[in-house]
């Protein structure tokens, strides 16, 4: 199958077929916020935004990069980037690989900058691509095409080794992280997309360079689930559905490390779940499956009407903690673990 055609596969199951993990959790249930019965201020008060990539946002949410580089992606992009536009929020774009190899699908992914040219933007490629190739010539050239703020590099181990096309094939990827981040003159952000990233896994890539981690926890899209659905044969698929870290433990777990910048995703689905994961330590919360079907129901004003509920719900969990801005919700005794 095509790399075109696998893009609209993954569209077709993510929005057609349950592919969110089942027993586990991202664990943000175990957490609640301590009620401040006099915040000492009006709910007006409250400031949400916050600076991201030399942009500043309304407030912190980035919308993780879904699809590009075939048909039905370029109707998803655009209602997405006019929603982050209108609401000021972050965006990511699919996987470049499609843009790097065939050019013709470079308008699914131009239309967000056509859109919504102010926007903070991510691209996004995977890291056995990188590790693969010999330039990144061309993955320089996207970037200043697209006016890209920052370039996620995305592990996917278990998806590789569960989906038919897979490419299971990960020596030699760090280095090539190493040297993107010589070669680009952008952040380089490195995510996991549904298994989480390990205190271990962020110590070795912080140490060649990465200063920004996007952890993609367990808790939301499980892609064994959706890989499973693709194949002909599920069982070994299915054996992994709860595979990897829940998102809130990634986060505890990485709270003593300096100098790093966290993206929580992972079974991030409202406005209470996106502040614990700030208290926790992130800089910003990510989401994709919520807003891509929130698109397929209501298209822009889907989604457009979820990121203002997701808002309108953290500036209310600031003022109910007597928080005025982001920062203040990383106050030790705010946040605790329910017995």
């Amino acid at each position: 199958m095509s790399t075109s055609a696998r893009k609209r596969d993954h569209l077709r199951v993510a929005l057609e077929q349950d592919v969110e993990f089942r027993l586990k959790s991202a664990g943000f249930e175990a957490w609640d916020f301590v009620h401040c019965a006099l915040p000492e201020m009006d709910l007006r008060d409250v400031d949400a935004s916050t600076p991201f990539l030399g942009k500043t946002l309304a407030f912190p949410l980035l919308v993780e990069g879904m699809t590009g580089g075939c048909r039905d992606a370029e109707a998803v992009n655009e209602a997405m980037a006019a929603a982050c536009r209108d609401q000021r929020t972050a965006m990511g774009l699919g996987s470049l690989r499609q843009l790097v190899e065939d050019k013709k699908q470079r308008k699914s992914y131009r239309v967000v900058r056509d859109t919504a040219p102010e926007i903070a933007l991510l691209g996004n490629i995977g890291g056995v691509q990188l590790a693969l190739w010999d330039s990144f010539g061309p993955l320089q050239e996207i970037c200043h095409d697209l006016r890209l703020d920052g370039m996620a590099v995305h592990l996917n181990p278990l998806q590789e080794c569960l989906q038919p096309e897979g490419e299971p094939r990960f020596r030699g990827v760090l280095l090539a992280v190493e040297r993107l981040i010589r070669s680009l003159d952008i952040p380089v952000i490195v995510k996991e997309v549904g298994c989480g990233l390990s205190v271990n896994v962020v110590r070795l890539l912080h140490s060649a360079g990465v200063e920004w981690f996007d952890i993609g926890g367990a808790g939301g899209t499980s892609w064994a689930a959706l890989e499973a659905h693709r194949s002909q044969d599920r069982s070994v698929a299915d054996c992994f559905r709860e595979w990897g870290i829940p998102t809130s433990r990634c986060l505890e777990a990485l709270q003593a490390m300096d100098r790093i910048q966290i993206i929580a995703s992972g079974g991030i689905r409202d406005g209470i779940a996106l502040a614990k994961s700030l208290a926790l330590g992130a800089r910003m919360g990510g989401a994709a499956l919520p807003f891509l079907r929130a698109w397929h129901k209501k298209g822009y004003e889907g989604i457009r009407q979820l990121m203002d509920v997701w808002h309108q719900t953290l500036r209310r969990v600031l003022f109910l903690t007597g928080s005025r801005k982001i920062e203040d919700l990383r106050r030790k005794e705010i946040l605790y673990r329910r017995s």
